[in-house]
Order: structure tokens, then sequence, then C-alpha cells
């Protein structure tokens, strides 16, 4: 008989809230580490299946749709199934991608399985905020956030890395088993410490088919429209149209329906509107530079998979650090001021690597990520805590949801967008070089100017996130 979520309270006391939260701060690394780890193995998949890179980029472009689309399914599995069935499903489904995917025969059913890893990826997403917000009081909320971003990161700190050296001596199919240790860890912790009779807060409703269709459709438009700019202007026209009509139409249907996959009420709250603002354009800028880099390093600076990996472990081991340092200063001062710098530095990152040239160190590179990285760790603990805030206890779901929503959105749209910029790029130069090489360079110094005009056009919607009663107070 599984015990109650009385009984296991009782048995762990304090210790029982921040021990799930290591269960679900695991179950999400691994979905993080399923997401990153693949980047570093594009130019070898491009090679091995006669990829472009507006092909090859679909390999993270979706997994990301998928993660993202699924996601705004993750509080009605909450509600009608409870955090333990619907977190030991998800981990499930995760392992099942990853070694079906390591046996691809093709690149359809490569491609399948990294959708199949995405929808699992995003229902597992969401759930950490919701455990921090729900079963930490706010004082500790940003430590909470901390500890658990401190693990998270690890994972693409480490993935790149691991990845590298795994498509170096084992090729491309060794990097889909990586997460089936940590999906077994998961269920087994899941088995130990998540009650069946977990309760979340919120009405119980039915699932919105009509608004997921509609998203499902509209999101699926935009991307292959982005795709289609290269080969049928006409075609990428109408389907990007149509994307934009369809979303249009998602919008209007879920501020029209009363059990919508989004609450738009939630937009009403200014803090939660910008920060919402804020995850779209910063998910676009941080998973097109995810994407970006190790391509880089392979493609024009011809570094080995390994070296393209290695170049941002230390970068991430100080973000984990930055990560529990900034936790701490979310709980004593504003976070749209923690946005803002992180958002800043993460923007002086790109352009520095758009400055930079072939004769830039290695060391240089790393020095370049540790910048990024840092503004990174500003930003991640900071972000939902300014945007929900003040959000009633039944939304926090919702809101939750809707954020990673967003900024999974963002980082879907600009891994398209990057490959698709990029690829773009290198034709032009290519057309103007006699040197492939001389063009490969500058097509991806533009691109990185790409990324960090969304990182700083954030800027000004996270410093829109600071509360109403801040002038108050300072008047006082």
């Amino acid at each position: 008989m599984q015990p109650t979520l009385e009984q296991l309270r009782e048995r762990y006391g304090q210790r029982y809230k921040w021990l799930v939260l290591m269960t679900v701060m695991i179950g999400t690394m691994a979905s993080i580490l399923s997401s990153t780890i693949v980047n570093v193995a594009v130019p070898d998949l491009s090679r091995h299946f006669t990829l472009g890179q507006e092909r090859a980029q679909w390999v993270s472009a979706g997994f990301m749709l998928a993660m993202t689309l699924s996601m705004l399914t993750t509080p009605w599995l909450l509600l009608r199934f409870g955090l333990r069935r619907t977190y030991s499903g998800a981990i499930l489904l995760l392992l099942a991608g990853g070694i079906v995917g390591g046996f691809s025969l093709n690149y359809p059913m490569l491609l399948s399985m990294r959708v199949v890893e995405g929808l699992a990826a995003g229902v597992l997403q969401p759930i950490p905020s919701i455990v921090v917000l729900r079963a930490f009081e706010q004082h500790e909320q940003g430590k909470a956030m901390g500890v658990f971003g401190f693990g998270v990161v690890l994972a693409p700190a480490l993935g790149p890395s691991v990845g590298g050296f795994l498509v170096e001596h084992f090729g491309w199919r060794s990097i889909f088993f990586v997460v089936v240790p940590f999906c077994l860890l998961v269920l087994f912790l899941v088995q130990r410490l998540l009650a069946v009779n977990s309760p979340m807060m919120g009405e119980r409703r039915p699932l919105d088919w009509k608004g997921l269709l509609l998203a499902s459709v509209g999101i699926m438009s935009l991307l292959n429209g982005l795709v289609h700019l290269h080969d049928s202007l006409g075609q990428a026209v109408v389907m990007l149209s149509a994307g934009i009509g369809v979303v249009a139409g998602f919008v209007y249907y879920q501020v029209n329906t009363s059990h919508g996959l989004i609450n738009m009420s939630l937009f009403r709250h200014r803090q939660f509107a910008m920060g919402a603002l804020v995850a779209f354009i910063y998910g676009a800028g941080l998973f097109g530079s995810t994407y970006l880099l190790p391509v880089y390093m392979q493609m024009a600076l011809h570094y080995a998979p390994s070296q393209a990996g290695l170049v941002l472990l230390p970068a991430g081991m100080v973000l984990a650090v930055t990560i529990i340092l900034a936790g701490k200063l979310a709980d004593r001062f504003p976070p749209h001021v923690l946005v803002s710098v992180g958002l800043v530095l993460l923007a002086l990152s790109f352009v520095l690597m758009a400055i930079g040239s072939k004769a830039s160190s290695y060391f240089a590179l790393i020095v370049w990520a540790i910048i990024g990285r840092i503004g990174l760790g500003f930003v991640l603990p900071a972000l939902s805590l300014g945007a929900m805030r003040g959000i009633d206890s039944a939304m926090i779901a919702q809101g939750a949801s809707t954020i990673n929503f967003l900024r999974q959105l963002g980082g879907a749209i600009g891994v398209s967008l990057v490959g698709i910029v990029l690829q773009w790029r290198l034709i032009v130069h290519q057309s103007a070089s006699a040197a492939q090489e001389n063009a490969q360079i500058p097509a991806f110094h533009e691109t990185f100017l790409l990324v960090a005009f969304f990182c700083a056009a954030a800027v000004l919607a996270a410093w829109r996130m600071r509360p109403h009663t801040s002038a108050k107070r300072g008047k006082g």
C-alpha cells in the first residue's frame, strides 16, 4: 500500500518538501539534457542524413515545438491525474523516446523520437515552479528556486561536453541513451517520495482540445513558413499568413472560453504580462544561441565536437554558483532589476562572439560564454518569481505553465530563426566570396548579433515588471 501525503510528511518532516524538489529537479535535468545534448551532434547528423541547416535545425526545433505545445496540458494533467501519475507518465515517455531514438533507422524516425522526447519535456518543465510556489513560504522561494536552478543548469553545462565526447568516440546514436539512467533514478524516487493523493489546487475541468489544436496548427504553420523562406517565397508567405491568422484565432478563443488552456485574465496583471513578454524574447535568444554556439565552433572554427562541447563546461559551473547567489538576491532585491542585469550580460556575451575572429583564442570563447551564463544565472530565479508574485494561488499552475510555454515558444521560434538566418547569410557570403571558409565566419557573426538584439530588446520589457507598489514605498 502506497503511503499518503500526510504519512510522507510525518516520515520526513521539514526535509520532505526539499526531497520532492530534488525529485522533480532530476526529472527536469533529464529533459533539459535531452534538449541541449543533441546540438553538438547537429553537424554529424547533417552529414549522416545529408541535411542543410534549415532542415538540421528541426532536430532542435521539433523537440522544442512539441515541448511548447505539451506544456499547455500540464495544469489539466495535474488536476486530472495528480502529481505522481503525471510525472511518472512523462518520465516513461522521455525514456521511450531516448531508447527508440538511439536506434533510429532514418531521419523521419529520429525526428519523431525527438518530438516524443519534447512532449515529455513539456509536461515536466512547469512542475518545479509549481512545487516551489506551493510548498515553500515566500521568504524561502528564492532560495528554493536557486537550489533547483543549480541542479538544472548542470544539465546544459554538462550536456554539450558529454555529448561532444560521445559523438566523437561513439557516434550520434549514443547521445540518445544519456537520459536513461536519469529516468530510471526518477522513477525510483517517485515511488518513494510522491504520494498518490497529492492535492492540486484549482478546479478540475475538461481539456481544451480545440485550443490545443488551434495552437498546434498555428505554431507549426509559422515554423514551416519560416523554413520555406529559403525555397519558396510564395508558399512561405501563405503559411506565415495562415499561422498568424490561426494564432490570432487561438487568442480570441482563449479570451472567450471559460475552460481554456491559458487563463487570459493573468495578463491583466502588468507584472505577469511583462514577465511573459520577457520569457518569450529571452527564450528566443537563449535557445537560439545554445543551438548556434556548438555549430559555430565546429563549422566555422573547425573544433572537434568534444572541444565544442567543452567550451560551455566552465561557463556552466560558474552559472551553477551564480544561480544560488541570484536565488538569495531574489528574496532581497526587486526581480525586475536582477532580470534586466542578467539580460544585459547575456546580450554582451553574444556581441563579443559577434566581433571575435578566427584568431580569437579558445580561452576567449570560454570567457565570453561565462559572461553570458552569469547573466543567465541572474535571470532564471527572478523571472518566474517576479512575474507571478501577487497571482492568486489557484492560478499558480496556469501561470507557471504559461510562462514556461511562452519561453519555450520563443525558444522554438528562436532556434528556427537562427538556423534560417544562418543559412541565408551563408548563401549570401558564399556568393560574394570564392572561398567557402571566408563566408562562414561573417555569417555566424551576423547571426550572433541577431541573438544579442533579442536579449537587449527583452530589457525594456523586464524593467516594466516592477510592481506598482514600488513607487509608493519610494515616496514613503
